[in-house]
């Protein structure tokens, strides 16, 4: 779709917005909006809480699609609100997120009070908040410039009630967000296409992966009943062991609190791991060597060795590719004995299967653990080796499809987010000219 510039613009005097159109204006939103802080009350006084009241903290905006706000998580009582003098913001009230991270977005569509991570913007002029709501989100890189803090980063008051904004006459602010209603919406539909496609294959991989490593790769093979309700039938030949029985060391980093630095032996924590590899860029944190050689006396990781997180969270599992390695807290090394190939383990831990076994066996009532006694006793099925690698080689043949698929479609679903990004912003600052689509559609 090709759009009509305006007929005249001039100079914002506004480096991110540019040029704007003849008959727009550029205004601080403290001009168009009264901004209220949040707060949290200093106790948690069970009167406090369980009220009326829509409570929003930053995890209940939205970083990717602003929306309306008509419920939340948790509410506070009237009671709660008073103890800490928090606001009642009015609907249509912006609400954005002001640290961890900045500018995540929604619009009130009831009454609610936010946290000292939200501060909420309230007209004081006829304006359409749903037009500013989306010029916020193509600013929202700029604002998280604005952010200050060593601990974390914060957008001040002072510093969003100064952000210049476009300011259009009201019926074109109308008719820009109803055409970004209208074709976002369009584009938000073929997101969620995209995003449905990637669930079913993450589903049709993990079944793929499940059935392989309990049912095996011969469907008329003679069954046996595993004796675990999630793990079921499997096929005669192959055994039931404890991990006690196929690993031959047990490697446990758990309970030494690592000295972080900037450089040096590179540190795996628990969040590096992800879906059966080692990625330490999530987490590019170190150690010293002298503190390497301090750790590593319980035993240094070799290529080939399997390792898992214990908690927090609980059976992500990878192969170690690089042995200059630090294993973090909360992850335990498995060295394996000879009858147990080190992709067929990882397999069982990535399946649906090997999770259960773990969760069956993990205590904890806010992050789900696994006690070193508990692991080693428990269970996986253990074909013999020849077939442990012909399995290997079965799920890698399948999923390697899924993940050029999957990657394919996530190539698709990242140019439309751009899109989106792209005619939002061009639509707020007045770089196209979409009245003629708005009257047209009203006619």
């Amino acid at each position: 779709m090709s759009f009509q510039k305006y007929p005249a613009y001039k100079d914002s005097g506004v480096e991110w917005i540019g040029e704007i159109p003849v008959g727009w204006g550029i205004q601080p939103l403290k001009r168009l909006f009264s901004l209220k802080n949040g707060a949290t009350p200093k106790s948690d006084k069970s009167d406090f809480w369980d009220g009326e009241i829509t409570w929003i903290t930053p995890a209940d905006l939205n970083s990717e699609r602003p929306e309306t706000i008509t419920h939340s998580k948790r509410y506070i009582s009237a009671k709660g609100a008073e103890s800490c003098a928090v606001s009642i913001v009015p609907e249509n009230s912006i609400i954005i997120s002001t640290r961890a991270p900045i500018g995540s977005l929604g619009l009130s569509g009831v009454p609610l009070c936010t946290n000292q991570g939200c501060r909420s913007l309230i007209p004081t002029k006829v304006i359409l908040s749903n037009f500013f709501l989306y010029l916020l989100y193509s600013a929202v890189p700029e604002l998280q410039i604005l952010g200050k803090g060593t601990t974390f980063l914060e957008l001040s008051s002072e510093s969003l009630a100064s952000f210049h904004v476009c300011f259009p006459p009201l019926p074109e602010q109308q008719a820009i967000a109803s055409f970004l209603d209208r074709e976002c919406g369009k584009i938000d539909a073929l997101i969620a296409e995209q995003e449905r496609l990637i669930a079913l294959l993450a589903e049709k991989r993990q079944a793929v992966i499940s059935h392989a490593v309990t049912k095996g790769l011969n469907p008329n093979a003679p069954m046996k009943d595993s004796g675990i309700p999630w793990i079921g039938m499997v096929p005669e030949g192959w055994e039931i062991l404890s991990l006690n029985k196929v690993v031959r060391d047990f490697v446990d980093y758990r309970g030494v609190t690592p000295n972080k630095v900037e450089s040096g032996i590179p540190l795996i924590t628990a969040s590096c791991i992800k879906h059966g590899r080692i990625d330490h860029s999530i987490d590019p944190v170190f150690i010293t060597e002298e503190e390497y050689n301090r750790r590593m006396t319980r035993g240094f990781p070799r290529e080939g060795d399997v390792i898992l997180t214990t908690e927090a969270p609980l059976g992500e599992v990878a192969i170690v590719e690089d042995e200059l390695i630090s294993p973090g807290q909360r992850m335990i090394l498995f060295k394996l004995d000879e009858k147990m190939s080190n992709f067929y383990m990882r397999a069982y831990y990535l399946s649906d299967i090997g999770r259960q076994e773990l969760r069956s066996r993990a205590s904890g009532s806010t992050a789900s653990g696994i006690r070193a006694d508990r692991l080693r006793a428990s269970a996986i099925p253990v074909p013999p080796l020849n077939e442990q690698k012909e399995i290997c080689a079965y799920i890698n043949r399948k999923t390697s499809a899924f993940e050029s698929l999957e990657q394919q479609i996530r190539y698709e679903l990242d140019l439309l987010k751009e899109r989106r990004a792209a005619l939002i912003s061009a639509a707020v600052t007045g770089k196209i000219d979409v009245r003629a689509q708005s009257k047209a559609l009203a006619a």
